[in-house]
């Protein structure tokens, strides 16, 4: 390990004073279009409309003349190039995943340190480690990523997706698991897709049909599932589910047992909620049968012992249960508890013949075993305050794995005997950074509502309440997802120079089951945004930090959320860095797959009163003129086919034509790079340095926050 460069710890922290020079900057000319829409009899202009052609010539042009302007700016931050240095130099540390059993062979992922991607390798017991799939060849630029790796029953056959650029348009490849060569031509127009194989001679995939003009921002609307044959082309793949207006879905996905006895088919019309549909495929002749022929519910298969089926659903209990049904009768009413719901949320895996029930505490991992009946065999030992995932495993392992981490501990891998409970450290990593430096600590504060919301702070021991430190504060807020504490080499180099990082559990994830998700959606929106508020508020309150000295920090949907509360309330952050955001709310649904937020969102054509809740904070929208805003880095990526980067284009341009006083509004757009998946770990440190910089240079440092020299110690 390369010990890190350090200041020294004594130096004082130097801020601006009246004197400092401020940084010229001088935005490109954007046009200005004359669009107009129409909704509901209300006419809204929509200027930088030109701004969604991806293909064009102008739109390339703005997009290099946008990156010049900020990569100009930001070479003028004297301390950059150290941020960058010491963030390589913590990034490189033996990053090595869980080990899986396939075959003869365990797997595990690794990266050195510095690799753009992490590298898949295998072994059998007594031998050293061989490579078994690098992505760090499959480009130049390292921007061709491994996504999906599945095997055959037999582990005979891999398939495995590629990404390039970021796409989410992927390829799956098939290979000879010994020789690691090729079998057949790659399927191609792959997206949100699985891989679950049927035995050894097939899998399941899903894909839309390839959309016309631009493959990154045209609507897909109907996903597909196939069956791929091996030795067949792609072209003869049979068509399983959609493909007809009764079946039409944006998303399909299916996936067989471990036995191959069933075929479980999920097909939903947005990101929350879908049909589930069963397939006997011991016989040949068998018809799909309709287990729920509703989106009222997210339900998921678990596990199957014959036909008795183990499902993990929402259905009538809003923070989750586990169910069994028999398969000859599976439609909800037959539906028995096998771990009932209770006041936390629940996720079920399997490993070892036993369920383990992980469930979030106040956003907390707490992990529970139970035989396949339901018993309780006992509470797993965790290491402290954080998240543990993993517990999977197949039914005859005699060790299951697991990771542990938070927001300042570096994720640890764990084994564990299912039959005795024991754990002990499977692998701990060694990075440059001290983590007995740094202490986590739950806050529960009250939104505008009165609204209970945990937040988490994390920072360095010791630290002043004097309103003078640099703080993020990072959030998303939406499609159930639930933010644990885990543990990112960004965060930790920012904690490290003396910054603080905190994490709000705000409305509009899934930390608290389904009705914290509900409560955060459509006309009840606003409630993420004020939780997010209230968060800066109380900490400013209590000392954390200040107006002058706060960022705030969130990608996609937490996109949408920096953009939307800063500008409700520009006044009350210094620092502003939204990434990847949905941040058009009157026609994100327009592009690739967006239909399917509806659920979270609502459209601008559901109803008049949706429109005007919608453009009452649709960030591209309420960039109003006079305002002063806060110093803004909007970052995307030119391949993001997820969220396309019209958004981010269509909000810096309406920023920089209103903005008043000396805050810059830039935007950093990766090229070759997508969404956030698969981006390579040059294009990440280099991305969260700058974000670093900015901030730290917009909150007026002059000189660098000083670094402890203890990281030098940890590193060895």
């Amino acid at each position: 390990m390369v010990a890190v460069g350090c200041t020294n710890t004594n130096a004082p922290v130097k801020q601006a004073d009246d004197s400092q020079t401020a940084i010229s900057i001088t935005y490109p000319v954007t046009k200005k279009g004359d669009v107009v829409d129409t909704y509901f009899g209300q006419q809204v202009a929509d200027p930088y409309r030109w701004l969604e052609d991806d293909l064009s010539e102008e739109t390339g042009n703005w997009v290099k003349q946008q990156n010049k302007v900020t990569f100009d700016y930001l070479g003028q931050i004297t301390y950059r190039d150290t941020i960058k240095d010491k963030l390589t130099k913590l990034w490189n540390y033996e990053k090595v995943g869980s080990p899986f059993k396939e075959g003869d062979y365990t797997y595990f992922y690794k990266n050195d340190g510095l690799q753009n991607q992490y590298v898949l390798y295998r072994s059998v017991e007594g031998q050293e480690p061989e490579v078994f799939l690098d992505p760090n060849k499959f480009s130049d630029d390292g921007t061709t990523s491994l996504a999906t790796v599945s095997f055959s029953k037999n582990a005979k056959l891999t398939a495995y997706s590629i990404s390039e650029g970021g796409s989410d348009w992927r390829k799956i490849i098939i290979i000879d698991t010994e020789t690691k060569q090729p079998i057949e031509a790659p399927l191609v127009d792959v997206k949100f897709s699985g891989i679950s194989w049927q035995g050894d001679e097939g899998f399941y995939y899903s894909s839309y049909d390839k959309p016309e003009g631009s493959e990154l921002s045209a609507k897909t609307d109907q996903h597909k599932m196939y069956y791929h044959k091996i030795g067949t082309p792609q072209s003869q793949d049979t068509l399983v589910y959609g493909g007809t207006e009764a079946q039409k879905h944006r998303y399909v996905f299916g996936g067989v047992t471990d036995d191959d006895r069933y075929l479980v088919i999920n097909a939903a019309k947005s990101t929350s909620g879908s049909k589930l549909l069963l397939k006997d495929l011991s016989n040949p002749d068998s018809e799909l049968v309709t287990v729920l022929d509703h989106y009222d519910s997210d339900t998921s298969l678990v596990d199957n012992v014959g036909s008795k089926l183990l499902f993990q659903t929402n259905l009538n209990a809003p923070n989750k249960r586990l169910v069994s049904v028999d398969a000859n009768n599976p439609g909800s009413n037959n539906w028995q508890d096998v771990i009932p719901e209770t006041k936390n949320v629940l996720t079920v895996s399997t490993g070892s013949g036993y369920l383990f029930a992980n469930y979030f505490v106040d956003a907390v991992s707490k992990v529970t075993q139970y035989n396949y009946d339901g018993k309780k065999v006992r509470d797993i030992t965790l290491p402290g305050f954080g998240t543990a995932r993993g517990f999977g495993g197949k039914k005859d392992a005699d060790k299951l794995y697991f990771s542990f981490t938070n927001y300042n501990t570096p994720s640890t891998i764990y084994s564990l005997t299912p039959e005795s409970g024991a754990t002990d450290v499977y692998r701990k990593p060694k990075i440059a950074f001290d983590s007995e430096q740094f202490e986590s600590k739950q806050v529960f504060y009250s939104s505008k509502d009165g609204t209970r919301v945990p937040m988490v702070i994390t920072y360095k021991k010791g630290i002043k309440l004097n309103g003078k430190n640099p703080t993020i504060l990072y959030g998303y807020g939406g499609f159930n997802y639930a933010m644990t504490p885990s543990f990112s080499t960004g965060v930790a180099g920012w904690l490290d120079m003396g910054g603080i990082f905190v994490a709000a559990n705000i409305r509009g994830g899934g930390e608290y089951g389904k009705e914290w998700h509900k409560a955060g959606t459509q006309l009840q929106k606003q409630n993420v945004f004020d939780d997010f508020i209230a968060a800066g508020e109380r900490l400013i309150a209590d000392g954390y930090t200040s107006s002058d000295y706060l960022a705030v920090r969130g990608g996609s949907n937490g996109g949408l959320l920096v953009g939307a509360v800063m500008t409700q309330r520009p006044e009350l952050f210094k620092v502003a860095l939204p990434a990847v955001g949905v941040l058009d709310m009157l026609r994100y649904h327009t592009f690739t797959a967006g239909a399917g937020w509806a659920y979270d969102y609502g459209t601008a054509e559901q109803s008049e009163e949706m429109f005007n809740y919608l453009l009452g904070y649709s960030p591209v929208h309420n960039a109003k003129e006079g305002t002063a805003y806060p110093a803004t880095m909007v970052t995307t990526g030119d391949h993001d086919d997820r969220v396309v980067p019209a958004h981010s284009h269509k909000f810096t341009s309406a920023l920089q034509a209103v903005q008043t006083g000396d805050n810059p509004v830039v935007t950093r757009i990766n090229v070759n790079a997508g969404h956030g998946a698969g981006k390579p770990t040059d294009m990440i440190i280099a991305e969260i340095a700058d974000e670093l910089a900015f901030s730290f240079y917009n909150m007026k440092y002059v000189e660098l926050p000083a670094y402890s020299n203890k990281t030098e110690e940890a590193a060895h």
